[in-house]
C-alpha cells in the first residue's frame, strides 16, 4: 500500500508536528506534501521526504504565513496523488482540499476546521475595518473550504470539540482519535519538585487565543514563579510586561522539556485549544493541570482529580484558581493513569483499526 501524508505548511514546531512524527512512525516511507517548507524553522522534518508546492519558489512566503491564505487552495489542488492508495491530510486549514482519484482513500486527520474562517472568525477579524477589508477574500475562502470539505472520504477529529465543529461547519461525521504523546518520560526516583508553575505555548500574534498574556498578568499579581516555554514574535512584548518572577526559557529539546515537566508544581493552560497536547504531556509526568475549562481540556482533564478548571478566561479567574490550588490533593499515579489514553501505542492501535476497516 502506497501512502502519502499532507500538511498545511512545514515551517514551525508544535503539537500538530508531533502528530506528523507519530504518523511517520506508522508510515515511514510516506512522503510529506505541503505548501511551503522551511528547513531552518522545521528541523523536525528532516527525516521526511518533503514535497513542497510551487509556492516554495516564493522564498518570502516560507516565513510569512499571513501571505499564504489566498494561495493555499490552488497549491494543494496542484498535487497529483494518482500513485497512492492512501492519503492522510493533517490540517487546520487547506491540506484536506487535495484532489484524489476514485479508489484512493483520503482520510482527513482534522486539527480543526479553519479557525479564522469559522470558530475563531470574530477573534481574528476584530473591528469593523478588518472585517470590511477582508470580506471578499473570506467569502472566497469560505466557499472553497465548504466545497473542499467533501473531498476527504473519512474524517478523524482530535477531540470532542473538533468533532462538534466538523459536524457544525462541514456537516460531516467523524471519529475521535487523540493525538499521541511523543515525548519520552525520564524515569528518576530522586526528582524534587520545585516552586514554579509551567506554561508551554507558541508565542505568536496568530496564536493570541492561547491567552498567555492573561497568565502573565495573573502571575505578576500573585508573584508566584512561572516559567514559560516557547518562542515566537510576541516574546519581546510579553517579556516587557513580565515581572522578575516570570522566566522565559525559549524553545527546548524534548529532554529539556521533560526536565521542567518533572519539576514543576503544575502546568497552567489559559487558552481555548482544539486539543492541547501539552496538557496530556504534563499529565504523563504526573503533574496536575490548571486550565480553562473548555475545548480539548474537557477531554484530557478530570476536574478535581487530575487538574483544576477555571470558568472564564480572565486574570481574576486564573488568580482564584492559583490561590485555591494545592498540589498535595492530587495523586500522581491517578494522573499518570489518566494520561495512558494518549500514548503512542493507543494512537497506533486506534489508527490501524480505523484504516483497516476502510481500506479496500
Amino acid at each position: 500500500m502506497k501512502v502519502a501524508l499532507v500538511y498545511d505548511r512545514v515551517n514551525k514546531w508544535g503539537g500538530a508536528e508531533r502528530v506528523l512524527l507519530a504518523l511517520h512512525k506508522l508510515f515511514p516511507d510516506a512522503p510529506l506534501f505541503t505548501s511551503v517548507y522551511n528547513p531552518e524553522t522545521a528541523a523536525w522534518a528532516n527525516t521526511f521526504d518533503v514535497k513542497p508546492s510551487f509556492l516554495q519558489n516564493l522564498k518570502f512566503m516560507r516565513r510569512h504565513n499571513e501571505m499564504l491564505a489566498l494561495l493555499m487552495p490552488v497549491s494543494f489542488e496542484s498535487f497529483n496523488f494518482d500513485e497512492f492508495d492512501l492519503v492522510i491530510s493533517v490540517t487546520s486549514e487547506s491540506a484536506s482540499g487535495i484532489i484524489t482519484k476514485p479508489g484512493t482513500l483520503h482520510v482527513c486527520y482534522c486539527l480543526t476546521p479553519t479557525r479564522y474562517l469559522w470558530s475563531g472568525y470574530d477573534e481574528y477579524f476584530r473591528g469593523k475595518f478588518m472585517k470590511t477589508t477582508s470580506i471578499p477574500a473570506l467569502k472566497y475562502l469560505r466557499r472553497w473550504d465548504k466545497i473542499s470539505s467533501n473531498r476527504p472520504d473519512e474524517y478523524i477529529a482530535i477531540s470532542s470539540e473538533v468533532k462538534n465543529r466538523i459536524k457544525k461547519y462541514y456537516g460531516k461525521d467523524s471519529e475521535i482519535i487523540y493525538p499521541p504523546i511523543m515525548i519520552d518520560r525520564k524515569i528518576s526516583r530522586n526528582v524534587k519538585q520545585e516552586d514554579f508553575y509551567l506554561l508551554v505555548s507558541r508565542l505568536s500574534r496568530l496564536t493570541h487565543y492561547k491567552k498567555v498574556d492573561l497568565a502573565i498578568e495573573a502571575f505578576n499579581k500573585t508573584e508566584l514563579n512561572l516559567k514559560i516555554v516557547g518562542t515566537g514574535p510576541m516574546v519581546k512584548s510579553l517579556k516587557k510586561i513580565s515581572k522578575k518572577n516570570i522566566e522565559f526559557l525559549g524553545e527546548l529539546t524534548d529532554h529539556e522539556l521533560a526536565y521542567y515537566y518533572e519539576r514543576c508544581k503544575a502546568l497552567v493552560f489559559p487558552g481555548f485549544e482544539d486539543f492541547g497536547l501539552v496538557m496530556a504531556e504534563a499529565q504523563y509526568f504526573g503533574k496536575p493541570v490548571i486550565a480553562y475549562g473548555a475545548g480539548g481540556a474537557l477531554d484530557i482533564i478530570r476536574d478535581g482529580k487530575t487538574g483544576k478548571f477555571f470558568k472564564e478566561q480572565s486574570v481574576q479567574a486564573i488568580i482564584k484558581a492559583l490561590k485555591s490550588f494545592d498540589e498535595r490533593s492530587y495523586n500522581k499515579r491517578d494522573i499518570i493513569k489518566n494520561s495512558e489514553r494518549f500514548t503512542f501505542d493507543k494512537f497506533k492501535k486506534d489508527f490501524d483499526k480505523f484504516i483497516n476497516k476502510r481500506i479496500k
